[in-house]
């Protein structure tokens, strides 16, 4: 009778699963699963740090909707990836951390790398889990997939004992998962989803947010439906970006696009909003109501009951998973026509080309420092137009964001509620590991990129030609100018990085480097990098004096002594500079 060991079990299980790539740095406690890697072809993405790795399988879930699986060896190797970890908890991102231990047997001996692991995990992960006998592997690891697929997605820990992982057993002995999530999905009750077509054909200026809860359960086909069919503008945040086109006429950007409308007074105010699949917190205006009105209507679709409610009380709760909802709501729709809003759709387009106008004057600059608003334009005018963008840092990502157009969903990656800088390089590595024939951008800080730096190592020696162009303002931008904001310009602590020529780092760790400081420099040189069939670095000198408008936003509320600002204009005003808009 044939003996297989505990890595065996682990790959054979994930295969069954559809997962054919793991991300982690080295350790012995983890030789059986590298070992059946190598014999079932199992991909092997090795990085200089765990965190990259937990970052890498976040990025993997973000742009695939499939969950991305992390191995990290025990103690340090786990502590490690415990930020990226925390950074899919916060984001509800479904990833598996696979974590080595010291032996069971050598418990409470003081045994190498003997750190309580599932102390550590709990507060990071929906579930945890230690395996104490090798022939459960397999089981535990399909129910570790159920945790972080099932209901609102999230990271999970399995932790593997290393005498656990190198013990045999008869592969006889064993029985392996062959579905591990419900096939069908929960939807609404059908008297829910009549109520909340009559509320939205009732309103006004009706709005749909969407959130991370249509990206993952792909419903992508009938958010845009539902759009047409009712005429609603939808607004989308970091991780729904994209399933509604941006250049959609019936897009309305990001969340705080609506906030910004609230300028034109109650014309300029969504009446009733459908929440699909987003938490009603900070990127959704809180308690606050920036982005949703005080006296708005919301109607608050989760595949998480509990979550239903947060911060704001609703008109109409509908617990069940976002395509399933969007179905019945497209069905409901047609079954009655329903009013076009011609005007409120005018208005939010009116909005985001007063958005897009702000910094206009800023393209035509020829003379150097160059403008971050300039760069993020050449970008994007340069690059072919199915581009997988990742935006990392802090003023950066809000400077991409305010210009990147995004046709396609799980194609553009950016922070969420950990605000982790550093995850750029990662995210972009685990998107192009994903998709080798799609051009993939990572446009980062100097500060942030410094945080996973040596992760271009990783993507030269596993051939990932990722673009990454670095905003260079020789400081972490966004502290920086909050403190210039709060304290004046000559009391600046901790926030200045100076000249670092980051091309030629990134060189001799086997990328391709090119360095900018003129505008009229920039598109060729974004022209060679992506030509170049390599990892690229291109480091980009930029204005250091040019404050993005979030950060005006966040600070000069603070500088005013408001924690948080009120109602009304102080929240977006700031933000988006004038009331008056253009009528162009």
């Amino acid at each position: 009778m044939a003996k297989i060991d505990g890595g065996e079990l682990l790959v054979r299980q994930m295969e069954l699963l559809g997962i054919t790539e793991i991300f982690t740095l080295h350790g012995g406690h983890l030789d059986p699963i590298y070992q059946a890697c190598l014999t079932h072809n199992v991909r092997v993405f090795d990085t200089r740090h765990e965190q990259a790795a937990a970052h890498m399988a976040d990025g993997w879930a973000r742009h695939t909707g499939r969950p991305g699986v992390c191995v990290v060896t025990a103690g340090p190797g786990v502590t490690d990836a415990v930020t990226g970890v925390a950074n899919a908890m916060m984001d509800a991102i479904p990833l598996i951390c696979i974590g080595g231990r010291s032996p069971l047997r050598d418990d409470e001996t003081l045994p190498l790398q003997g750190v309580n692991q599932m102390g550590l995990m709990a507060a990071v992960t929906k579930w945890q889990h230690s395996v104490k006998h090798v022939e459960r592997i397999p089981e535990l690891f399909a129910m570790a997939y159920r945790y972080a697929v099932s209901g609102r997605p999230g990271p999970v820990f399995l932790e593997l004992p290393i005498d656990v992982l190198f013990r045999r057993v008869a592969e006889e002995t064993v029985t392996f998962v062959r579905q591990a999530r419900p096939e069908a999905a929960p939807a609404g009750s059908p008297p829910a989803i009549r109520k909340a077509m009559e509320l939205l054909r009732q309103a006004q200026r009706p709005a749909i947010l969407a959130g991370g809860g249509v990206f993952f359960a792909r419903g992508w086909a009938e958010l845009t439906e539902l759009a047409e069919v009712t005429g609603i503008p939808v607004f989308t945040n970091s991780k729904a970006r994209g399933c509604i086109p941006d250049d959609h006429p019936l897009c309305g950007g990001s969340f705080q696009t609506l906030g910004a409308a609230r300028m034109l007074g109650a014309e300029g105010s969504a009446d009733v909003v459908l929440v699909l699949g987003a938490r009603l917190g900070l990127f959704t205006g809180g308690r606050t109501d920036s982005v949703i009105a005080h006296d708005a209507t919301i109607i608050q679709v989760d595949v998480e009951p509990e979550e239903i409610g947060r911060n704001r009380e609703v008109a109409l709760g509908i617990a069940g998973d976002c395509r399933e909802v969007l179905s019945q709501l497209v069905a409901e729709a047609k079954r009655e026509p329903v009013a076009q809003r011609h005007t409120w759709q005018a208005t939010i387009q009116q909005v985001r080309r007063h958005l897009a106008s702000l910094f206009a004057a800023k393209l035509a600059e020829e003379e150097g420092p160059i403008h971050p608003h300039r760069l993020m334009s050449d970008i994007v005018r340069t690059v072919p137009p199915d581009t997988i963008f990742v935006a990392d840092g802090g003023e950066t990502a809000a400077w991409m964001s305010d210009v990147a157009i995004i046709r396609k969903p799980g194609h553009w990656l950016s922070h969420g509620y950990l605000g982790c800088l550093g995850v750029g390089l990662p995210f972009a590595l685990a998107c192009k590991a994903a998709r080798p024939d799609k051009p993939v951008v990572c446009v980062t800080g100097d500060g942030s990129v410094g945080l996973n730096f040596a992760e271009f190592h990783t993507a030269a020696k596993h051939n990932l030609p990722v673009v990454v162009i670095i905003s260079n303002d020789q400081g972490w931008g966004m502290s920086k100018h909050g403190q210039e904001i709060l304290f004046g310009r000559d009391r600046l602590v901790a926030v200045e990085l100076g000249p670092v020529a980051y091309e030629q780092a990134a060189a001799g760790l086997g990328a391709y480097g090119e360095y900018v400081d003129r505008p009229a420099a920039i598109v060729p040189a974004l022209q060679r990098a992506l030509a170049s069939g390599r990892v690229a670095c291109v480091n980009v000198m930029t204005d250091p004096t040019a404050v993005a408008p979030i950060t005006q936003a966040l600070y000069g509320a603070l500088r005013r002594g408001e924690e948080k600002p009120e109602r009304g204009e102080e929240t977006v005003l700031p933000y988006y500079g004038s009331r008056q808009l253009d009528q162009g």
